[in-house]
């Protein structure tokens, strides 16, 4: 946690004080941790005995030097949190997580439909527990009562709910088949909404003391954010596709000489009486059709893309982005993660942290996006061994006494 007295003036960071309990794997859940725990909460995972949480087995893997090795993916979701281990099918192990939940503000899973409430971890017993508490749930479909619709017991990842959400049927090739987004989308968007949800059930729970279940469903989520095609459909009727007619207005691809760029927002047409004399074919700014009037998909991409690289693919990509740029396009050059990694302007606004790699090593990674500008920065502590508070978590929250929690070693269930 910051210390204040080492930044004066700064503010405390907005979640300091607030505890949240982390039954959660993979993504999605830890995506929604670790906002919280960048913004000050503290956050402790509970995981399973010896493994851990399944994440930690998603390659590719960090290796260390004397063999041991961590998940990449797992780094880049779990910095700030401290780790516990508890099998909670044992009810000494379920009665010190509900120690746990007493002095708690929050505890949040992804474990699926019901899978808390088999084990009596549900949320109506959590708050016979502690009635502050805000319980959230991610889901594919939504888990709570008088929301449980006809896929709520569906199993679901990242793409599935791309494709139930409306996202694949507008992502690809026009003549192909719908393609995901390439990265967990499907699971950070949900992240994201879910990290909402708790800081606005905490604000409810400020003003009347009482906490509540906060029901995330990631398909909620993902058709959400259809902010474009789906007030299309509205206004039309049709569905928007794939169709290249779809892509102008949003979207041209042009190659340079070491990559491609994007040329967005490519309607207006005195951009393009400005762009004809400057890549050298001013003679087509006399032909309508060139400057975008009455004409199909096909004849943007046909005849308008191709002339305009017969002038970028001659220059880089940065340079076809900032001239472009000049003449009044918005432009975008299509970034790989090592250009990312080296992005003068992520570095700038601190965007790029090393919370280490649990092996000694460094482990750079991109941070929670949220400048709070008044406040201190947020931490950097590396990502947690499984198991790694047990002693300090367990015997302090938890109230097992150090002869308890080696039996429960002993044991094999922590």
């Amino acid at each position: 946690m910051p210390d204040n007295a080492e930044n004066p003036g700064k503010l405390p960071l907005p979640l300091e004080g607030i505890r949240v309990l982390d039954v959660t794997h993979i993504v999605a859940g830890p995506f929604c941790s670790v906002v919280l725990a960048d913004m000050g909460a503290e956050v402790i995972k509970v995981e399973r005995p010896v493994t851990g949480e399944r994440g930690r087995a998603n390659g590719p893997f960090v290796e260390g030097p004397d063999g041991a090795r961590s998940s990449a993916r797992f780094l880049g979701i779990n910095r700030n949190k401290k780790s516990i281990s508890l099998d909670l099918r044992d009810p000494r192990c379920k009665a010190a997580l509900l120690n746990m939940v007493r002095v708690s503000d929050v505890l949040l899973d992804n474990f699926g439909p019901g899978a808390l409430e088999r084990l009596g971890l549900g949320y109506q017993e959590l708050k016979q527990v502690n009635p502050g508490i805000i319980y959230a749930s991610i889901t594919g479909y939504g888990d709570s009562d008088g929301l449980r619709g006809p896929y709520s017991d569906w199993p679901a990842n990242n793409p599935s709910v791309q494709a139930m959400g409306g996202w694949m049927e507008v992502t690809g090739d026009p003549n192909g088949a719908p393609q995901m987004v390439g990265d967990n989308l499907g699971d950070s968007v949900p992240g994201v909404w879910a990290a909402l949800g708790v800081v606005l059930a905490l604000e409810t729970r400020r003003k009347t003391g009482q906490g509540q279940h906060v029901d995330m469903a990631m398909y909620d989520c993902m058709a959400a954010h259809t902010t474009s095609s789906m007030p299309y459909y509205q206004a039309v009727g049709e569905n928007t596709g794939r169709a290249r007619e779809n892509m102008i207005s949003a979207q041209i691809t042009l190659k340079a000489s070491d990559g491609y760029v994007v040329l967005a927002g490519a309607g207006a047409e005195e951009k393009w009486v400005a762009l004809w004399p400057y890549v050298g074919r001013a003679e087509l700014a006399e032909d309508t059709r060139y400057l975008g009037r009455g004409i199909s998909g096909d004849f943007y991409f046909e005849q308008i893309v191709p002339a305009i690289e017969e002038w970028s693919q001659h220059l880089s990509k940065w340079e076809v982005a900032r001239q472009l740029t000049e003449i009044g396009f918005s432009m975008g050059v299509v970034q790989n993660q090592a250009d990312l990694d080296q992005c003068p302007q992520l570095t700038a606004r601190n965007m790029i942290v090393d919370a280490g790699d649990m092996l000694g090593g460094s482990f750079r990674m991109i941070r929670t996006p949220i400048q709070l500008t008044a406040c201190v920065d947020p931490p950097a502590v590396t990502p947690p061994q499984v198991g790694e508070h047990n002693q300090e978590v367990i015997c302090g929250l938890g109230g097992l006494t150090a002869e308890e929690l080696a039996q429960l070693q002993t044991d094999g269930v922590v």
